[in-house]
């Protein structure tokens, strides 16, 4: 490949600081148009649930859980989307072996 340890040491601070701004950024999730949001970090953290008044009703409390459970979802996937981003530009598309990413 080509790469030395000079290299590869700029390679791993970038991907470390990559990884940190990862971590301290927050990902919105939402459900239901908008009627639910949840926001999470980067660590996969959930930090805020908001529900909109309308979705909130006492003889249909399955439905809420499910719009909680899509927003948690749609927030994790756009984590997971950011991950994958960030260790595609590092590596150029090249596949890295189970544990070498985040």
């Amino acid at each position: 490949m080509g790469f030395n340890m000079k290299d590869l040491q700029r390679m791993q601070a970038k991907l470390m600081k990559m990884q940190e701004d990862l971590q301290n950024s927050s990902f919105d999730g939402t459900s239901g148009g908008d009627a639910v949001r949840v926001t999470m970090t980067g660590r996969f953290e959930i930090t805020t649930i908001k529900l909109s008044q309308e979705v909130v009703d006492p003889e249909d409390v399955g439905m809420l859980e499910d719009l909680i459970l899509a927003a948690c979802q749609d927030a994790f996937g756009k984590v997971t989307a950011e991950q994958e981003k960030i260790m595609t530009s590092m590596t150029g598309g090249m596949k890295l072996p189970p544990g070498m990413g985040f």
